[in-house]
């Protein structure tokens, strides 16, 4: 299999590429700014504004499987055109296609489950570019595959975990929401489903997110606790209290893809339990 990881220095992607290296496919991957540091990989610059660059990069590559990890949060150009250049391309190049989405497309509104026949309804900029990107690529290459997910955690290159760190260190000040509910994933979970998928018929919409929903609060204390912080210097409060936009409650069901898959989605209280 030869994979092209668009996105591939970021934080899913470095994962991607870890994982399809390690499994012998030959990979190639892209970056915005600067290449990642794997070796193994061919690397290429891409901006998914650019049709021709695109076009080149597919033409060398050859790629049988295209798994899109870019995230650009709510510019428009990139997170709702790019991904709609890509599945034209990989049409073109007779490419599988798989591209990540991810809740944010999802209001909280009314339901608070979702399952993988339910249609978004964002209420930010970002989850309405992530949405016009599934609606474009389910349009133009019916045999892609959108795999929605959650918050990503990892080590400390995720955002998510810095955070943390950084509220229990004093380098920030800030609070976890009680009330802000998602499905979190690990990302070595989600890469490896990722490329499971990409190396399957599947087609269509897929959701890959953790088996446990948690507050982010609650995550705050699951990382704080995995990695020796102390979590009484994290702070509770409530987002309803706040002008900060998007859902409150949004839970991936992600039953109906695992059950296809041998990669298990682990929960948040399984991947972060603390060492002993």
């Amino acid at each position: 299999m030869t994979v092209l990881i668009v996105g591939g220095s970021g934080f899913l992607g470095a994962e991607l590429v870890r994982q399809s290296t390690t499994a012998g496919h030959t990979t190639a991957a892209t970056f915005a700014s600067r290449p990642g540091s794997a070796p193994a990989a061919t690397w290429y610059e891409l901006d998914l504004r650019n049709p021709d660059r695109l076009e080149a990069v597919m033409a060398e590559a050859r790629p049988s499987v295209v798994i899109n990890a870019t995230s650009s949060d709510a510019d428009w150009t990139v997170t709702a055109e790019g991904p709609i250049r890509l599945a034209m391309a990989a049409a073109q190049h007779d490419s599988r296609l798989v591209h990540v989405s991810s809740d944010a497309v999802f209001s909280g509104l009314g339901r608070v489950h979702y399952d993988e026949a339910c249609d978004p309804d964002p209420l930010t900029p970002y989850g309405a570019a992530k949405a016009a990107a599934e609606t474009g690529v389910r349009l133009l290459y019916p045999a892609a595959v959108i795999a929605r997910t959650s918050l990503i955690i990892g080590g400390t290159d995720s955002a998510h975990v810095r955070i943390v760190h950084d509220l229990a260190a004093g380098r920030r000040d800030g609070a976890l929401f009680t009330d802000d509910i998602r499905c979190p994933v690990h990302v070595t979970d989600l890469a490896a489903a990722l490329l499971e998928l990409a190396a399957t018929g599947a087609h269509g919409v897929r959701h890959l997110a953790g088996a446990h929903a948690v507050t982010r609060y609650e995550l705050g204390v699951l990382i704080a606790r995995r990695d020796r912080l102390d979590p009484s210097r994290l702070t509770q409060g409530l987002r309803a209290d706040t002008a900060l936009p998007g859902a409150l409650d949004v839970r991936l069901d992600s039953r109906g893809t695992q059950r296809e898959l041998r990669t298990t989605l682990r929960g948040a209280h399984d991947f972060l339990a603390a060492s002993v």
